[in-house]
């Protein structure tokens, strides 16, 4: 049977950027769980009106995890989405919600509340035309996605073995294109230590713990390999107290993306063994990878083909790509279980008061969304 027709979504556009206003109005930073808790209740309300059973994964201080659930059975199609985003609450007033012509803008629009508006009308759509008889479709619903996935990676890889495949609602790339490869990303903290003196009066009895970092920024920038792929960046940097006191303490935030694991195991011996240049200085090491490189596996390759077959049905020219950002389709694909992302909308500007969503790209992402559903061979 063929896939639903784009027509079939073209005619759902309206409520497609309704649900996505609804949704990007309500703030949901990851650091703010009443917030991101509050959106997750607000959702289940909206899921359940489209006929789904909850799970709902409770946690003390990160934001609560949602499974939603359509039909029963075994395999079938997991769908990975995240509530949170990296807006604060009160960026509405800077960023509010409005529409262009062209364009839907607001905090978490592409990243990934139009993701999520995606897939309840895809399921929804599917419903109403007796489409998901015979199929089990779950959709995950995960709130610290943005901070690494530390409460959720255990859930999201634990039903990631029970499905046959796992599409990621991430935004695509620029062109429409899944992405099929992405770096893994670690998060360190380097922290150099002096001792504190007067500036004035003996600055030759301290230890200038920010003179001491900057030597360590040379040697962090250094590590990067443009031609390997893998960059290495200083990216928060925090030091001293007063300005006639020679600072004892400097900290500094690094972030870290790699394609391989080779690079990964490169890098990481690289942090530790990083030691001090200043005579008296000392040099700490924290931090950890909390995602590993999706590399273009044989699994990834043959998800993406099937899904490829499966877009010409739609008249769609599917392509595929890579990028540095981190996901949580990185967790699945070291499992062997085939995954596909960036099956998100189409915009720009994530992670910015200027992000937004191309209009036209939602029916045409959800028609592919739920012919990828529909049309998804069981065990394959």
């Amino acid at each position: 049977m063929a896939p639903l027709s784009l027509g079939t979504f073209e005619a759902r556009l309206s409520e497609l950027l309704d649900l996505l206003r609804q949704l990007a109005v309500r703030e949901s930073p990851t650091t703010d769980k009443a917030a991101v808790d509050a959106l997750g209740v607000y959702l289940t309300r909206l899921l359940r009106a489209r006929g789904a059973r909850i799970r709902r994964f409770r946690r003390r201080r990160a934001g609560d995890h949602w499974l939603a659930t359509w039909g029963r059975g075994r395999g079938g199609v997991l769908l990975l989405a995240h509530l949170d985003t990296v807006h604060p609450v009160g960026t509405l007033q800077r960023s509010p919600w409005r529409l262009t012509r062209r364009r839907a803008y607001g905090p978490g629009v592409l990243d990934m509340k139009a993701g999520i508006a995606m897939a309840l009308v895809a399921v929804d759509t599917l419903r109403r035309h007796d489409r998901l008889r015979g199929h089990r479709v779950s959709l995950s619903c995960t709130s610290d996605k943005e901070t690494g996935s530390h409460t959720s990676r255990r859930i999201i890889e634990r039903l990631a073995l029970t499905y046959d495949v796992v599409l990621c609602l991430e935004p695509a790339l620029p062109d429409g294109s899944l992405k099929t490869a992405r770096k893994g990303v670690g998060i360190f903290e380097v922290e150099t230590l002096g001792r504190a003196a007067h500036a004035g009066v003996e600055p030759e009895a301290g230890v200038n713990a920010v003179h001491e970092m900057a030597q360590q920024v040379l040697r962090l920038a250094a590590l990067a390999d443009p031609t390997a792929g893998s960059s290495v960046n200083v990216t928060v940097i925090e030091g001293g107290q007063r300005s006639n006191v020679i600072p004892d303490r400097c900290r500094a935030v690094v972030d870290v993306r790699v394609p391989t694991e080779a690079e990964r195991r490169r890098l990481d011996r690289a942090f530790k063994a990083l030691a001090p240049v200043i005579e008296g200085a000392g040099v700490r090491v924290r931090g950890e990878w909390n995602r590993p490189p999706m590399a273009r596996t044989r699994n990834v390759v043959r998800a993406f083909r099937q899904a490829r077959a499966i877009a010409t049905q739609l008249g769609l020219d599917l392509s595929e790509g890579e990028t540095g950002g981190g996901s949580d389709a990185s967790l699945v694909a070291p499992l062997g279980v085939p995954v596909l992302d960036g099956l998100g909308a189409i915009g720009g500007g994530a992670h910015s008061l200027h992000e937004f969503v191309e209009i036209r790209s939602l029916p045409e992402r959800t028609a592919l969304l739920a012919a990828l559903i529909s049309e998804w061979p069981a065990g394959g």
